[in-house]
């Protein structure tokens, strides 16, 4: 079996807005960030009659609302405020991944680059993104791969070359 990969493609608006979900949805434990907000919210209405705790209440629902309100920004607004401003995500891609390491060409850049440039995966149902640094990572859709053979080559080669993979399923 061949274990090199190539993959040609322009990213489109949701490629892009997923990923960008995906990874904030891996540190912030929306689950419990959406616990959290009902909670204090909960609270800040029980207390906010009170002429006791009603400075309290305020302070709770105004928490409760502004967590809301980062959240919806940071998970609405800014991944496509982001896609549509950034002009390299315009490019045609060309990447090629093999275990020697990975050819990425656009009309900006051409490159050879090591498998060590990656040091964690996150795998969802749409797309691989590969993380070089802390926030900087490259998006992979899964919709570009052409059969299931390619796209579990790939998944051997991400197994192999990269220490760190996390699988996020719903």
């Amino acid at each position: 079996m061949n274990s090199t990969v190539n993959l040609l493609f322009r990213y489109v608006q949701n490629d892009y807005v997923r990923a960008v979900r995906a990874h904030y949805a891996t540190p912030l434990r929306l689950r419990f960030d959406a616990v959290a907000i009902i909670v204090v919210g909960a609270l800040g209405i029980y207390l906010w009659p009170s002429s006791r705790d009603h400075l309290m209440g305020v302070i709770c629902v105004t928490a409760s609302l502004g967590l809301t309100l980062l959240l919806a920004v940071a998970f609405i607004l800014i991944p496509p405020m982001v896609f549509r401003s950034n002009p390299k995500f315009r490019d045609e891609y060309a990447l090629t991944f093999s275990p020697e390491g990975i050819r990425f060409r656009t009309v900006h850049i051409d490159s050879q680059l090591q498998w060590s440039l990656y040091t964690r995966a996150l795998i969802d149902e749409n797309s691989y993104v590969l993380y070089y640094g802390t926030r900087d990572f490259t998006v992979i859709p899964k919709r570009i791969f052409s059969s299931a053979e390619q796209q579990e080559v790939f998944d051997d080669l991400l197994t192999q070359h990269v220490s760190e993979v996390v699988r996020r399923t719903k």
